[in-house]
């Protein structure tokens, strides 16, 4: 069978397709040519990640597709539902960047508290004439020991977050709409020994007002998770993630309650406006900004590969 790897996949993943008699395609095909492609060259599984696009109009059209699958988790830019009534297998790989993305939200978090996202663009600038300035500028940071961190969206990475953020010392308490119980997280030291902690379940206002962070980790959906409304519940101060979906967030409230300084900082990974993000946003010097690359490691896209690989072979047998 033809697999056409449109947002690319890793070499763990392609050997072991190929080692099963697949034909793996890496060629990336432009939307408005992947139709006529998969036509073209008899392709029966496409795999894609969050650039690629599989509507109603290709699934109907492409008739020697079997399987869509989705190098990750959320699935929007899939639709699901119709592939599956069409008789379609969607397959994606909800574990396996769930430690990058938690990793990332860290690496934002330690970046935010210590000024990094802002001194990373002024040193170069002024570390030279204005050394003495800058240090009493960024000389104010905190520790996120002791700190409260609110999950919204206790999931598979929300579960990652909070491992992180219990084993460095924070305070952290979730909400999730979805969630009917407070979930427990476990994992293994290096050792060989294994922590447990059970992660309280709050009110959406609760966890705003009483955290000192808010990270969010929701699928895409129509409204916001956070606007102008919820922006004003939080302390003053706290700051804001999102590593989850575009869209979860309203950007100009955020902007809003960055400017007028009721947010100390905030953090995304993820807009609105893929892959043109809006310049008021990129320009904010009270923002820490990545591309969309949550599950950009190479383990995640091992552990992707892989899997998306065990899966498309166990149904293609």
């Amino acid at each position: 069978m033809k697999i056409l790897a449109n947002d690319g996949i890793s070499k763990s993943g392609i050997e072991k397709l190929e080692s099963a008699g697949h034909e793996v395609i890496t060629t990336n095909v432009a939307q408005d040519q992947l139709q006529a492609y998969i036509n073209k060259n008899d392709v029966a599984v496409l795999l894609v990640r969050s650039a690629t696009t599989a509507r109603k109009e290709l699934i109907d059209n492409c008739p020697s597709l079997k399987i869509i699958g989705r190098g990750g988790v959320g699935m929007d830019n899939i639709d699901v539902a119709y592939a599956r009534e069409k008789g379609l297998h969607v397959i994606n790989t909800p574990a396996a960047s769930s430690a990058s993305v938690a990793e990332l939200v860290f690496a934002h978090l330690y970046g935010g508290v210590r000024f990094l996202y802002d001194s990373n663009r002024n040193m170069p600038l002024e570390g030279e004439t204005n050394f003495k300035g800058l240090k009493k500028q960024y000389a104010k940071g905190i520790e996120l020991r002791g700190k409260t961190l609110g999950i919204i969206g206790i999931g598979r990475i929300g579960q990652e977050v909070a491992k992180i953020a219990t084993g460095i010392g924070m305070n952290v308490v979730a909400h999730d709409s979805y969630a009917d119980k407070a979930p427990t997280v476990k994992w293994e030291l290096f050792d060989g020994q294994e922590i447990s902690v059970e992660i309280p379940l709050v009110e959406k206002d609760a966890l705003l007002e009483q955290s000192d962070f808010v990270t969010l980790h929701v699928p895409a959906q129509k409204d916001y998770v956070l606007g102008e409304q919820e922006f004003a519940k939080m302390k003053k101060g706290a700051a804001v993630i999102n590593a989850a979906r575009g869209g979860v967030i309203d950007e100009v409230a955020l902007v809003n309650a960055l400017e007028n300084e009721h947010l100390s900082f905030a953090a995304l990974d993820t807009f609105e406006k893929e892959p043109k993000p809006e310049v008021v946003l990129l320009m904010n010097s009270k923002l820490s900004l990545s591309p969309h690359i949550g599950a950009a490691t190479g383990e995640a896209q091992d552990r992707i590969g892989v899997e998306l690989a065990d899966q498309i072979i166990e149904i293609l047998n």
